[in-house]
């Protein structure tokens, strides 16, 4: 499909992406740029033969990434504008440039501060799919299989381009959508940042305790599953959620109101309201496990 493969940032999801396209045969050559801080992970990522070769901004990148006909950044949001940066006196009109930023509004933002005005042959696009380790190491063959992939075009998205993300995507086994930016953002600040916000509080909340060594060491499954998230990388969901805040303050302001609510009902002795809660919580995320079958 392409000739020259680069990903910028060759991490959980960048390494997972060149391993699934050279599975598919996908492009005849991947590269994995960066910067010289991250020469580790690079060289770990060709020792694992996850690229083909590597390259370095400011050194061998710019050659690199204006001959690509692809060109995936993958690095965190609040990052994507130095890439733009890096990339905006050497952007060709010829090849398609995507992203895989878990906010879209912020990326698209920095397009059009770098740019004038996002560049017709950049495709947005969101993988939902990850996990909890990070760097090159954590890179899996098959992390997009069955998951969910929003493209998050704009008017002026050039078709071309579109189309050859929506079948790249596919071809990484991913199921694909189509969204509008801001319902984006609003979206997975409900069912994925919010999320990750009320696990890290939590935990954080249980180890301030004195007795958070006996808490930890006594915590079965449900602790355990609850709070898989908060193993996450701190840096990057730092960037998810301050490239989101807008969305994700009101939502922690509504589950605020809820415990609250929750707890007041407890200090009136009202069971039957909490019974009811819980029960309707329980039908909704049946529901939702209905939806995922």
């Amino acid at each position: 499909m392409f000739n020259k493969l680069s990903v910028i940032g060759v991490g959980l999801i960048g390494g997972s992406i060149a391993r699934k396209v050279r599975e598919q045969g996908l492009a005849k050559n991947i590269v994995g740029v960066g910067y010289q801080a991250q020469a580790l992970n690079l060289q770990r990522a060709e020792t694992l033969g996850v690229v083909d070769q590597v390259g370095y901004f400011g050194e061998t990148a710019e050659d690199i990434l204006s001959q690509s006909d692809c060109v995936i950044i993958a690095v965190p949001v609040g990052s994507v504008d130095k890439i733009f940066l890096e990339l905006k006196d050497i952007w060709n009109p010829d090849a398609v440039y995507s992203d895989v930023g878990s906010t879209k509004g912020s990326v698209v933002q920095s397009a059009r501060d770098i740019f004038g005005a996002v560049p017709d042959n950049f495709v947005p696009v969101h993988p939902i799919a990850g996990a909890e380790n990070s760097g090159v190491n954590a890179a899996q063959l098959d992390l997009f299989t069955g998951k969910r992939v929003i493209i998050t075009p704009l008017e002026n998205t050039s078709d071309e381009a579109l189309d050859q993300m929506r079948f790249f995507w596919e071809k990484l086994g991913a199921n694909v959508s189509m969204m509008g930016i801001s319902h984006h953002d609003a979206v997975l600040a409900a069912t994925s940042h919010l999320p990750h916000v009320l696990a890290f509080a939590l935990v954080r909340l249980l180890d301030k305790k004195d007795s958070h060594d006996e808490i930890f060491k006594y915590a079965a499954g449900g602790f355990k599953d609850f709070t898989r998230i908060a193993s996450s990388d701190p840096g990057m969901w730092l960037d998810i959620c301050m490239n989101n805040k807008d969305e994700i303050i009101p939502l922690i302001r509504q589950i605020n109101d809820e415990l609250e609510e929750v707890a007041q009902r407890l200090i009136a002795g009202d069971s039957e309201s909490v019974y009811k809660t819980f029960a309707t919580a329980k039908s909704a995320r049946q529901r939702f496990l209905d939806q995922c079958d």
